[in-house]
């Protein structure tokens, strides 16, 4: 019996009707190349193995990896990797358009894989993810409660959804918090430049890390940006975004007309523009 490592945040999908239903969701093709993240004892991937042209399976534990690699060693379209997702650049797999990507994560490291899938230059072209709902709940979150830094560098690159919920029950072990699958899509072509990304993700990280604060406040205290009054009077002049606003009120699109505003101005401090380079 395989026992589920608590290091690994392991917690394995054993509900077939939910199993079906993400297979479901993800509806491989003769032609995509799924990625399986986190396959475990291998429930998704034969089901999986069954539609997709092209399966790999990427598995960091070492006797689950070594596992699959035997249960699916004759089935040629089936690659079991036994890795760190993190240490894979997807696009070294396959063209990123032609990319699915579809897994169960575990709960301690989802915003770094979110992050990781949403690279620029590996962006997949569908992403189907089973995450706590709590996390689903913060990358959904329209400006207000619970929206922040994810919020903001999910929704300004992709469009999201939540597709349903599943209930601690359908897991062995089962654990202490209920789950949802959502849908990412990254937007093709991709709505904002290398650098507008780069400069957008400096700005959320500053703006939620005072979220209490308004932002002329922590535009002119933060080190990154340090505006004088006469900056912040021009910048609401040019964007007509109020800077007495907390972030947590400002959209990813304000934020993100906020970021080029300041990076016309040459901010974030320390950060040379394209332009520039």
């Amino acid at each position: 019996m395989i026992r589920a490592k608590r290091s690994l945040g392991q917690n394995f999908l054993v509900d077939p009707n939910i199993q079906r239903k993400i297979v479901e969701a993800v509806n491989p093709g003769p032609d995509d190349v799924v990625v399986e993240i986190g396959p475990g004892t291998g429930a998704l991937t034969r089901l999986l193995a069954d539609r997709a042209g092209r399966l790999i399976a990427i598995e960091v534990d070492d006797h689950l990896a070594a596992d699959l690699a035997a249960a699916f060693a004759d089935i040629p379209s089936v690659t079991v990797l036994h890795r760190n997702v993190l240490d894979v650049h997807l696009a070294d797999l396959a063209p990123p358009e032609r990319l699915n990507v579809v897994g169960n994560i575990p709960y301690n490291i989802t915003t770094p894989i979110l992050f990781h899938l949403l690279e620029r230059a590996a962006r997949p072209s569908i992403i189907t993810m089973m995450i706590q709902r709590e996390v689903a709940d913060r990358v959904l979150a329209p400006p207000g409660a619970g929206y922040g830094a994810l919020s903001v560098g999910v929704q300004a690159i992709a469009r999201v959804e939540r597709l349903f919920h599943v209930g601690r029950a359908a897991f062995r072990p089962a654990p202490n918090v209920d789950s949802s699958v959502i849908r990412i899509t990254p937007l093709r072509p991709p709505p904002l430049t290398a650098q507008e990304e780069r400069d957008l993700r400096t700005l959320t990280r500053v703006a939620f890390g005072w979220r209490r604060k308004q932002m002329q406040k922590i535009l002119r205290a933060a080190p990154d940006y340090a505006l004088e009054p006469a900056d912040v009077t021009a910048i609401t002049l040019a964007t007509g975004i109020d800077l007495v606003l907390r972030p947590e009120a400002l959209s990813p699109a304000a934020l993100t007309e906020l970021a080029r505003a300041l990076r016309r101005r040459g901010l974030p401090r320390g950060v040379a523009s394209e332009d520039a380079a």
